[in-house]
C-alpha cells in the first residue's frame, strides 16, 4: 500500500488541512490502556515496561497531532475556523485536554515520583485546567449560537467538550497527594470546581439523550460507537471523589479543615459508588447496542477510538473502589475490564494504522462531503413518518 495514497488531492500537505481534533482520541484511548496495564493487579509480565512504552509512544503522537493542529490553524486558517462550525467535529476540542491529562497522570502512576517530576506534572495539570475550561467554554457557545442541532439527531457525543474538566479534576486529586498543603489546597478547590461543572452538564445531557433515544431510537450506525461515551463522565466523576477524597485526607490533615476531609473521603466513596452503578447500567447498554448494530456492519471511522477511553476510566475507578472498599468483586472486574479495552484498543489500533498509512483517514468532514451525521435522506425520512407525540397526546 503506497503511503497516502488516498490522501485528499492526493497530496500529503492536504493532511494538514483536513487535519481534525478527533485524532486526539487515538491519544485518549492509548493513554488510558497504558495506565490500566500499570494498574493491572495480576501476575508479574512486564505490564509496568509495557505501559511505559505505550506512554512514549502516546506522547510522541500528542506532540505530531499537536504541531499538526496548530499547522492547520497557522497554515489554512479558514479551514480552521471552519472546524468550529461544525456540529460534529466542534465537539473533538474536548477530546485535546483528555488525551493531555493521561499524559499527566502517567506521570504519576507510571513512572518513579519525585521532587523535579512532580514540579514538572504540577505546570502540565494547570496546562490540562485551561485547555478544559477553553472545551467546556467554547465549544458550548458555539452550539449555542452557531450550530445546527436537532433532537433527532442527538448523540452522546454532546459528552465530548464537557468531560474534560472532570477528567482534569480526577487528575487533581492524584497530583495534591503528592504537593504541600499550600499548593494541594489550590489544586482541590479548583479540582471540585471542575468536577461540579463537568458532572452536573454531564446528567443533564444524559437526561436528554436518554429521551432522546426513546423517542427516536438509535442514532445512525456511523455513530454507533457513542453509545459507550456516557461511561466517560461517570468513570471520571467516580475516580475524581475518590482520589480527591484521599487528597482532602493529605492536604487538610492537622488543619480546621481535618474534620471536612474526612467527610470528603466517605461523600467522596459513596458518590463513586453511585456513579460507578449507575457506570455499570450504561455499559450493558452500550454492549446491547453495539451487538445490535454489529447487524447492520460497523463502517469505521476514528469514532472507534470511543471505545476505548470511556470503558478506560470507568475501570480506573473500579480499581479505585477496589482499592478502598476491598470488596472482592471489584478486582476480578478491573482485570476482566482492562482485557476488554485492550481487545478494543487492538483492533482500533490496527484499522487506525491502516487508515493514516493510505492516508484515507485525513479527510475533514468540515471540508468535504463526509459529515459524521446522520444521512440526510434517513434523518428526513424519519422526521415527515414519525407522528407527532405531542399532537397524540392532545387528543
Amino acid at each position: 500500500m503506497t503511503l497516502f495514497a488516498d490522501a485528499p488531492k492526493s497530496d500529503p500537505r492536504e493532511i494538514i488541512r483536513h487535519f481534525t481534533p478527533n485524532w486526539f482520541a487515538a491519544n485518549m484511548g492509548t493513554g488510558i490502556l497504558a495506565l490500566m496495564l500499570a494498574e493491572f493487579p495480576y501476575g508479574h509480565w512486564g505490564q509496568q515496561l509495557l505501559a511505559q512504552g505505550l506512554w512514549g509512544i502516546n506522547v510522541l503522537f500528542f506532540v505530531l497531532f499537536a504541531l499538526l493542529f496548530v499547522g492547520r490553524a497557522i497554515f489554512y486558517p479558514d479551514s480552521f475556523r471552519r472546524l468550529f462550525h461544525h456540529p460534529i467535529q466542534s465537539l473533538f476540542i474536548g477530546a485535546i485536554p483528555m488525551g493531555f491529562a493521561t499524559i499527566v497522570n502517567g506521570m504519576i502512576i507510571i513512572w518513579p515520583i519525585s521532587a523535579s517530576s512532580i514540579a514538572i506534572t504540577e505546570v502540565m495539570w494547570w496546562v490540562d485546567t485551561v485547555l478544559a475550561v477553553i472545551s467546556v467554554l467554547l465549544v458550548p457557545f458555539f452550539m449555542f449560537t452557531v450550530h445546527e442541532h436537532h433532537i433527532e439527531q442527538m448523540t452522546a457525543a454532546w459528552l465530548l467538550p464537557i468531560v474534560p474538566p472532570e477528567v482534569a479534576a480526577a487528575s487533581g486529586g492524584l497530583l495534591a497527594q503528592h504537593l504541600a498543603p499550600a499548593a494541594g489546597t489550590a489544586v482541590i478547590y479548583v479540582s471540585y470546581v471542575l468536577w461540579s461543572i463537568s458532572v452536573l452538564l454531564s446528567m443533564g445531557i444524559l437526561a436528554i439523550l436518554f429521551l432522546r433515544l426513546t423517542l427516536h431510537k438509535l442514532p445512525h450506525r456511523d455513530m454507533a460507537v457513542s453509545a459507550w461515551l456516557p461511561l466517560g463522565p461517570l468513570g471520571t466523576g467516580a475516580m475524581a471523589m475518590i482520589t480527591l477524597g484521599v487528597a482532602d485526607q493529605h492536604v487538610f490533615a492537622g488543619t480546621v479543615l481535618a474534620g471536612m476531609a474526612q467527610f470528603g473521603e466517605m461523600a467522596g466513596l459513596f458518590l463513586a459508588l453511585l456513579l460507578w452503578g449507575f457506570g455499570l447500567w450504561w455499559m450493558l447498554m452500550a454492549a446491547f447496542f453495539t451487538l445490535r448494530y454489529l447487524g447492520e456492519g460497523l463502517p469505521f471511522n476514528m469514532g472507534w477510538w470511543g471505545f476505548t477511553f470511556p470503558l478506560g476510566v470507568f475501570d480506573a475507578a473500579t480499581y479505585l473502589l477496589a482499592k478502598e472498599t476491598h470488596f472482592v468483586v471489584f478486582l476480578p472486574l478491573g482485570a476482566v475490564f482492562t482485557a476488554m479495552l485492550t481487545i478494543f484498543w487492538i483492533i482500533v489500533t490496527q484499522r487506525s494504522v491502516v487508515g493514516m498509512w493510505s492516508g484515507r483517514l485525513f479527510r475533514a468532514p468540515c471540508l468535504s462531503a463526509e459529515t459524521g451525521l446522520p444521512e440526510p435522506s434517513r434523518a428526513e425520512a424519519v422526521h415527515q413518518h414519525r407522528p407527532d407525540i405531542t399532537e397524540s397526546l392532545r387528543k
